[in-house]
């Protein structure tokens, strides 16, 4: 099986004790690592820059196994930057940086054509509301365009309704782009947090429902530490209650463990237990995506 993610990658400052760590990190980016490091095929479409730190970006991603095949390069653009700040419970904050970054521009990079064509390959198409947020309107346009012709190969479509306010003019433009991406999804993983932040519904059942009826069968709610909604309507809860050391990629891990263990073949509910299982031990150590050990 062949997949491809689609986002915005960035550069990553972590706290470090009195210091700050570097790395790499974004909401789909964080998915596609984990999802290599299963063995899955998979690629990620997003633009860097030409300069050092992009460079560096490439080949520890490629390290991961990570196929960077559709990283196309903005020569004028640099990535984007973020730091995280975590709290004593380990709840996450975030300062961004990322206003030019390359990857606001993919789809006039140089090789999109071909990239394109590439992606509109794969068996699994994922991105999130974060990779339609950072795009001008005729990237979006051109993002659920390349959803539409992976749906229509029969192609699964995986859609994250990661919402950040702070990208978007007002929430009802961020509940349209929503709306039109869960139109051509065929797994939806949204969270509750972000559905109410929206100005939806804070019961899980009804978010299910909405997602449902606009033709996203597989849609699984995720409810933070309370676990997740399966589409049939059970709660799946964690095997244990962990006191976080950082939350950040929390709920792009689960994503990565669920889908992971959905190309094996496995059940709704087995593929809930393999994502509870990979954020756990995400959110156990320091940054987004955390080193293997």
């Amino acid at each position: 099986m062949r997949v491809v993610l689609v986002g915005e990658a960035m550069v990553e400052l972590s706290q470090d004790g009195a210091g700050w760590q570097l790395a790499y990190g974004g909401d789909t980016l964080n998915t596609a690592i984990h999802l290599a490091r299963a063995g899955v095929d998979t690629a990620y479409l997003t633009a860097l820059g030409t300069d050092p730190f992009s460079a560096n970006l490439k080949a520890q991603w490629s390290a991961e196994g990570l196929d960077t095949s559709l990283v196309l390069a903005d020569p004028l653009r640099n990535p984007g930057l973020y730091a995280i700040t975590c709290d004593d419970t380990g709840e996450r904050s975030f300062t961004y940086w990322r206003g030019d970054s390359a990857a606001r521009r993919l789809f006039d990079c140089d090789g999109i054509a071909p990239a394109l064509a590439n992606a509109a390959q794969a068996d699994l198409l994922a991105f999130s509301l974060v990779s339609l947020a950072v795009l001008p309107d005729a990237g979006q346009q051109a993002l659920l365009a390349l959803a539409r012709t992976v749906r229509e190969r029969s192609g699964q479509v995986v859609f994250d309704g990661n919402y950040r306010p702070r990208l978007w003019p007002d929430a009802a433009t961020a509940r349209a782009a929503r709306d039109a991406a869960i139109a051509l999804a065929t797994i939806g993983l949204p969270t509750l947090e972000d559905e109410v932040l929206l100005g939806s519904t804070n019961n899980p059942a009804a978010v299910a429902a909405h997602w449902q009826s606009l033709g996203c069968a597989e849609t699984v709610v995720k409810l933070g530490a309370d676990g997740c909604r399966l589409p049939d309507g059970r709660i799946i809860a964690p095997e244990s209650v962990l006191a976080p050391v950082d939350t950040s990629g929390a709920g792009d891990a689960f994503n990565a463990g669920y889908l992971a263990a959905r190309l094996r073949g496995d059940t709704q509910e087995q593929s809930a237990r393999g994502g509870h299982a990979l954020a756990g031990w995400t959110v156990m150590r320091r940054g987004a995506i955390p080193s293997r050990d």
